[in-house]
Order: C-alpha cells, then structure tokens, then sequence
C-alpha cells in the first residue's frame, strides 16, 4: 500500500488468516478506502488488507450483498443498479484478453 501511496486505517475487528501463508497465520489488522473502475464503472470500496507478493481486488460477498447485484452464471455476468443506472459488468473475450496481454 505504501507503493501505490493509499492510506491505511487500523482495522476495527483484527482477525487471523492461515490459508494465506504456509509458515504462519496472517493477522489482517489494517483496512484501506480504495477507489476502483472497471470500464466506466467507478466505485469506492473499504478492503481489508493481508501481505501478498500480488494485488487483487476480490469483488465477493460484501460487494455483492450491499449493491444488490445479480449474477448470471450463463453468461458469467454481474448486474446491478449504481447511481441510478444499470451496470453490466461482463468478462473480456478471448481476444480482447489476447490484445490486453501484448499491451503489457
């Protein structure tokens, strides 16, 4: 979090996490306010925190419940209303995953 400059704030139920390491458990004890987009859906997010060599934003549970959003497993996607406007989140296709990976 210090790299990408966002600000932490102690988290207010610390909890431990084992399945995260193979040495020992991980206390999660720090929380960040954390703005996102997904195309042209831009929304704020409190994440809890835990040590990883990766970033991942993981849309589960939490998301779901509090923006009422409908999954369809057909399609594998997420629908919801924000802002007053319906937001279909929909996964890339093989060759925009294609174009994105020579991007990098």
């Amino acid at each position: 979090m210090e790299k990408l400059g966002l600000k932490t704030t102690p988290h207010p139920k610390p909890y431990k996490l084992q399945w995260l390491s193979d040495n020992d458990e991980l206390v999660v004890d720090k929380q960040v306010l954390l703005t996102f987009s997904i195309g042209k859906y831009v929304d704020e997010l409190l994440c809890d925190m835990a040590p990883m060599e990766v970033g991942h934003v993981l849309l589960r549970r939490p998301w779901q419940y509090d923006r009422d959003v409908v999954h369809i497993g057909v399609t594998n996607r997420y629908s919801f209303l924000h802002k007053g406007k319906k937001v279909v989140l929909s996964p890339l296709s093989p060759s925009e995953v294609c174009e994105k990976r020579k991007r990098k």
